[in-house]
């Protein structure tokens, strides 16, 4: 469950402020006539990331237990590596997310009301799909069974949207530098167990062998069925048994990642603030952008 908040915060909270700060600048330059169709791309957004994780649940379901595996693990290293990319593609352009937005309305101001709707819907909807995608990854590795996976998201995107609301209306303040770099860290070491599962599901699939060469079993000292198995399961997609290649893909994804992930970015700090005005237009907060 928290590992599935985790991706409904961290997704939601960035969907979220490029929402306000789509909003605030129209605020800001009297453009309020342009608002709906802001609202009718994101609404359409988020519809087509719905559509898109129920097609993936339900679609799936008619397979073989064969195809199911195959499917399951392919998207699994799609998910991981859409999600890579987007932990450094935040932590590299954050900065200047603000400025590209606004040049990007600035264009689709002039073409009219499509171009406005087909805005929201892009910067939305990339974040809507990758969260489906990852979400649905991420379930199927745990193994959960339960409601909890589901409700986890929730929790996520319900917290990312009243954190969005309170940076648009200058009540909160917080270092999303460090926000961003700590959830950052921790999806790389979800994203691990996934990718390794992935493999699991490729070899269970007979896309690869090695399924009964196990690199250690350590059932009897953590049970699957056991409260700190399960906690283990759902947030690390931690396997008692797993693998050679699982322990393989695992260590050579997760070290050199996560190490890239928490190098220095070369910039001082103090720079990459963003102020997100309100709707009076006034100079409102500077909140620091993710790194």
């Amino acid at each position: 469950m928290f590992a599935n908040y985790l991706i409904g915060l961290r997704e939601g909270l960035e969907a979220s402020l490029v929402v306000c700060i789509l909003i605030a600048y129209l605020v800001r330059t009297e453009r309020r006539d342009a608002l709906r169709p802001i609202w009718i791309g994101v609404g359409a957004a988020v519809g087509l990331a719905l559509v898109f994780g129920c097609v993936l649940e339900f679609g799936s379901q008619e397979m073989t237990f064969e195809a199911q595996e195959a499917l399951g693990g392919s998207l699994s290293i799609l998910a991981v590596g859409l999600v890579t990319w987007m932990v450094f593609w935040m932590r590299r352009t954050a900065r200047h997310l603000r400025s590209e937005l606004h040049g990007k309305l600035d264009a689709a101001l002039q073409l009219g009301t499509g171009a406005l709707v087909a805005t929201a819907f892009l910067a939305v909807g990339r974040e809507g799909l990758e969260t489906s995608l990852f979400v649905w990854t991420s379930v199927r590795a745990s193994g959960d069974g339960t409601e909890g996976p589901l409700i986890g998201v929730l929790l996520g995107l319900g917290s990312a949207v009243v954190l969005g609301w309170l940076f648009y209306r200058g009540a909160l303040r917080i270092n999303l530098s460090r926000f961003f770099t700590w959830t950052g860290g921790m999806l790389v070491v979800v994203a691990a167990g996934v990718l390794a599962y992935g493999f699991h599901d490729l070899q269970e699939a007979d896309f690869l062998p090695g399924l009964t060469d196990k690199a250690f079993d350590i059932t009897g000292a953590i049970p699957p069925d056991s409260w700190y198995g399960t906690l283990l399961k759902g947030v690390f997609n931690f396997q008692a048994d797993p693998t050679v290649l699982q322990v393989t893909v695992w260590v050579l994804y997760l070290v050199p990642t996560l190490a890239l992930f928490l190098a220095p970015v070369g910039f001082a700090s103090g720079k990459g603030k963003v102020k997100v005005p309100d709707e009076q237009g006034s100079r409102g907060s500077e909140h620091t952008k993710a790194s």
